[in-house]
């Protein structure tokens, strides 16, 4: 996978080469309907799939040879670009915080990208403020072994809180150039571990003005429509700044990532794969609507 396009097909392209033909053209109300039933199917929800038949109409793409390319146009302008440009610390170590239901793949998350800011050259303390999960800190910790990066954890059951404020000031005091800080998985159905996030989000300021400088949505690409409201739970609970996808790899469930950055205006910074510590790359637009549209060999 590059920048966004995954090694597997996405099923929206094929769809529509299954409806009019490869390079085909359509035209009409019955067409259109044909198109719109596509286009729910493909996880875009009924928002952006109402906006894009409006400016289709209002834009007469029906029967036009060259709608296919007018409609790839019309689904990036619903993806924020990426900020691209890291967030400005003035004193301190920049803190990032990830977030995400459980199975989402934070930590690898957390890992993967701690190795991209060693490469740069950073100093990177990972942290791990999931004390829920009996296995977090022993997971993180084989992962600081294997990066030779260093990692700061206290005991199963310790107050998250407490761990985001302590592993900040370690890293103040220590000369870290960043703190990648992983966080316990959350239903986002249950308002008192989503409360319980917008504490630990909270308390980082505490310890250091202005932190987290990012807090990243770690998501999987994979789960189609629930995207979006689990997506929005997080959002009302903290300020989510941006997104992650994990699972892109082969998904045939792309829509989904469009109706979460398009409905809440979130950005896609990184696109993971696999389990390594070096699959992960900077979202791209232009790939990911490419693999999207895609009509397959």
């Amino acid at each position: 996978m590059k920048g966004g396009r995954p090694a597997g097909r996405f099923s929206l392209g094929a769809a529509l080469a299954g409806l009019f033909g490869r390079g085909g053209s359509f035209s009409g109300e019955e067409a259109a309907e044909r198109v719109e039933e596509v286009l729910l199917g493909s996880d875009l929800g009924p928002g952006i799939t109402s906006s894009l038949l409006e400016r289709a109409r209002r834009e007469r793409w029906f029967g036009d040879p060259g709608w296919r390319a007018r409609l790839g146009e019309a689904l990036a302008s619903f993806i924020p670009p990426p900020s691209n440009d890291r967030p400005e610390v003035s004193s301190g170590p920049l803190v990032t915080l990830l977030v995400g239901t459980n199975g989402s793949g934070k930590t690898t998350t957390v890992a993967r990208l701690a190795a991209l800011r060693s490469a740069s050259g950073a100093r990177v303390l990972m942290a791990c403020a999931d004390t829920f999960r009996a296995a977090a800190a022993e997971q993180i910790t084989e992962w600081g072994s294997r990066l030779g990066i260093e990692v700061f954890t206290r005991p199963h059951g310790t107050d998250p809180g407490s761990v985001a404020y302590d592993s900040i000031r370690v890293a103040v005091s220590g000369g870290f150039d960043e703190v990648l800080m992983d966080t316990a998985g959350r239903l986002s159905t249950r308002q008192d571990l989503m409360a319980e996030l917008g504490k630990v989000h909270r308390v980082c300021s505490k310890a250091l003005p202005g932190a987290p400088h990012s807090t990243l949505l770690v998501m999987d690409a994979s789960i189609g429509q629930s995207a979006l409201p689990q997506a929005r739970s997080f959002t009302e609970a903290l300020p989510v700044t941006g997104l992650v996808l994990t699972k892109l790899d082969g998904t045939a469930r792309g829509g989904s990532v469009i109706a979460v950055a398009g409905e809440l205006g979130l950005p896609v910074e990184y696109v993971g794969t696999g389990e390594g510590p070096g699959d992960i790359e900077e979202f791209s637009v232009g790939r990911f609507i490419d693999a999207l549209l895609d009509e397959g060999s």
